[in-house]
């Protein structure tokens, strides 16, 4: 790495906010399938703002109107001459800070995700990953350990488009992931659909994220992206939790890749 990109790099960490999870290659707010390319550096740079502060649910998330910030960095694994030649890796990690001092004291965060990409073996094949993340370092405390499967395949009607959509099944510790009645609540759906619009822009993309549970990872969330470059891109999305004792939040994501 140059000494311009640790720079950038740096700065990114120090100048601006980040996602309330740890960030393997995502929706607005679960992983996805897709995996960084190989020999890129992918950072992420986000605020996930409460709208007001209803307090805390079952599974200790303290969200009252703290703003949760996460500095992270995911890196591609395996070169494309790996065998067989098209499956795709990433891992990384982040900082994760904005939750009280209860979790603050241990903030880093890891993950990793295998994955296959549309049309790898055969025509009309869809796309699939399996991975974890928020893996956190303090046992009964940070270990979310969300493990999850993920299939996605775009679909079209004649010539139009109608998007990608998304299928998978995730489970994580059933000692922190609580509904809000105290109850284990740790698995369930992972739903998606995202469509670029290059009938606006070819810049534009929309996108409806789903997870189940009424732990604090259980959320239906609305967004967009736009990118401004090749490397550059944003997203705006409302989150909405299933456990409604807690409120509804925003998100604003920075995605830079070098």
């Amino acid at each position: 790495m140059t000494g311009k990109t640790f720079g950038l790099i740096s700065a990114l960490f120090f100048l601006t906010f980040a996602f309330a999870y740890a960030t393997p290659s995502t929706h607005i707010w679960a992983p996805s399938t897709d995996i960084q390319p190989y020999k890129k550096i992918h950072v992420t740079a986000d605020t996930y703002t409460p709208t007001t502060g209803k307090g805390t649910n079952s599974d200790n998330y303290d969200q009252h109107n703290y703003v949760q910030q996460i500095y992270g960095l995911t890196f591609s694994l395996l070169p494309e001459e790996n065998i067989p030649g098209k499956i795709m890796a990433e891992t990384g990690f982040d900082y994760k800070k904005g939750f009280g001092s209860f979790y603050d004291s241990t903030p880093w965060y890891f993950h990793f995700k295998l994955g296959i990409p549309e049309g790898a073996y055969f025509k009309n094949m869809p796309a699939f990953a399996a991975g974890a993340y928020d893996m956190g370092t303090r046992s009964h405390r940070t270990n979310y350990n969300i493990w999850y499967l993920k299939g996605a395949k775009t679909l079209t009607f004649g010539k139009l488009n109608l998007g990608r959509f998304s299928a998978g099944y995730f489970n994580g510790n059933g000692r922190l992931l609580r509904d809000k009645n105290g109850l284990r609540d740790n698995n369930g759906p992972m739903l998606a659909w995202e469509r670029a619009i290059p009938e606006i822009s070819d810049k534009l993309w929309l996108c409806v994220d789903y997870q189940g549970t009424q732990s604090s990872y259980g959320a239906i969330n609305y967004g967009f992206a736009w990118k401004f470059t090749d490397n550059v891109s944003a997203i705006l999305g409302y989150d909405i939790y299933n456990n409604h004792n807690l409120t509804d939040t925003v998100t604003l994501q920075l995605d830079v890749d070098f």
